[in-house]
């Protein structure tokens, strides 16, 4: 995604509502890690897709912005044996998930009943869950999920429904949500935090570790 290109969305989605509901989801997920004793960040998509480039801005936004807490754990259905430390860790860590986590759930479709029975025990047990999704958010809440993502809705502290018709929606939600995300609560808005994102897409190198 180049400046251009951002520089046009940028202008297409003044005055929607949508930065702002961008803005509004990624300073939950900022005030949940920086709140008084927070723990881990756990980062977990759904069995046909992980969400490897939010991990890995999530982690540069955590660096930039020194909230090291922002810097995810990506949980994996099936990570292979020979996987890195830090690509090997699996549903299995939802199971410790308390009061102290917060469980970020990425699902453009169907989260599946394994992963919410998880997500649903580490809500008892009181993690913070939010929930980025490919729902349509102008259709009515039972006919606008994709599969089971009205029940992953229900079970999140707080969702973004970002819908998958558009070009690109899913995308460029997660870059958006992890550059507001990186921003002081209540410093910018969300347009400048998109500003900011066009630069850091066009400069910043490579990111190697994901």
């Amino acid at each position: 995604m180049d400046a251009v290109r951002v520089s046009a969305l940028r202008e297409r989605l003044t005055g929607t509502g949508w930065l702002e509901a961008v803005g509004g989801f990624a300073g939950s997920l900022r005030r949940s890690v920086e709140r008084r004793g927070a723990g881990e960040l756990l980062l977990v998509g759904t069995e046909a897709y992980e969400p490897w480039h939010l991990a890995a801005h999530l982690e540069d936004e955590a660096a930039w912005s020194a909230v090291p807490r922002l810097a995810p754990t990506l949980l994996r259905h099936a990570p292979p044996a020979a996987a890195p430390a830090h690509l090997a860790h699996d549903l299995r860590r939802l199971t410790g998930a308390g009061r102290r986590a917060t469980v970020l759930v990425v699902a453009p479709g169907a989260a599946g009943a394994p992963l919410l029975e998880r997500v649903q025990d580490a809500r008892r047990r009181g993690a913070t869950v939010l929930a980025l999704d490919g729902a349509d958010p102008t259709a009515p809440a039972a006919a606008g999920g994709l599969d089971d993502l009205d029940d992953l809705a229900g079970l999140a502290h707080e969702r973004l429904a970002v819908g998958t018709a558009a070009e690109e929606p899913f995308d460029l939600a997660q870059h958006l949500v992890s550059a507001a995300a990186g921003q002081p609560l209540g410093r910018r808005s969300a347009l400048g935090r998109l500003a900011d994102l066009a630069g850091r897409l066009t400069s910043a190198p490579p990111l190697s570790r994901w």
